[in-house]
């Protein structure tokens, strides 16, 4: 099976992306790759990170590789955290800490709409691609479920009464951001791999 490296420390999106990629790729993580120390996230767009972590990646390693940024967008917030979604509440702050954060924001706000945005920049030969999913939604005013990761336990997608938190993993993948990125992503490759 062939291999491609994913720039993440995080298990939940190796988690995630593996069961979306399994049939095509053996999908390596930052950590099976032996690089412990976490890649430089600098850029002001999300765009930028993806780039800037794939091109660490490839630079170091010269293999197929991809790195992802995703952000949560909240309109009331003129689309903050976005970019800076993951250290919200401060550099070493935690899931639960970003989303008091938030919630404490939004305490007196009725536009409750945001949505989730991932990119995703694929270096294959040596030439990048981008792929962008979207999933529009609203913020709730405190946590539900126990699954998924950073914002998912109070961010409820158009259309259904579920938290992210709350769905199961193959729902969630389908109509996600990062699903919907990732779909992208295995369409070109599927593609490019002749399947």
């Amino acid at each position: 099976m062939k291999k491609i490296a994913f720039a993440t420390h995080n298990n939940h999106k190796l988690e995630e992306i593996q069961s979306i990629l399994k049939n095509m790729y053996h999908v390596m993580g930052l950590t099976e790759l032996g690089i412990t120390e976490e890649i430089p996230e600098t850029a002001d767009t999300l765009e930028g990170n993806a780039q800037m972590k794939a091109d660490y990646l490839f630079d170091r390693l010269g293999i197929d590789c991809f790195a992802d940024d995703t952000g949560l967008e909240v309109e009331a917030l003129h689309g903050a955290p976005g970019v800076y979604s993951a250290r919200y509440a401060g550099e070493h702050c935690s899931f639960s800490d970003n989303v008091e954060k938030i919630l404490k924001e939004l305490e007196r706000i009725e536009n409750r709409k945001a949505q989730f945005r991932t990119v995703i920049c694929l270096i294959l030969n040596g030439e990048k691609h981008f792929f962008e999913g979207i999933v529009t939604g609203e913020l709730i005013k405190s946590s539900r479920g126990e699954k998924g990761f950073g914002y998912d336990p109070i961010f409820i997608p158009n259309g259904y009464s579920e938290t992210f938190a709350e769905m199961p993993i193959d729902l969630k993948n389908e109509i996600s951001h990062r699903g919907k990125a990732t779909q992208k992503l295995i369409d070109f490759l599927a593609k490019f791999s002749g399947i």
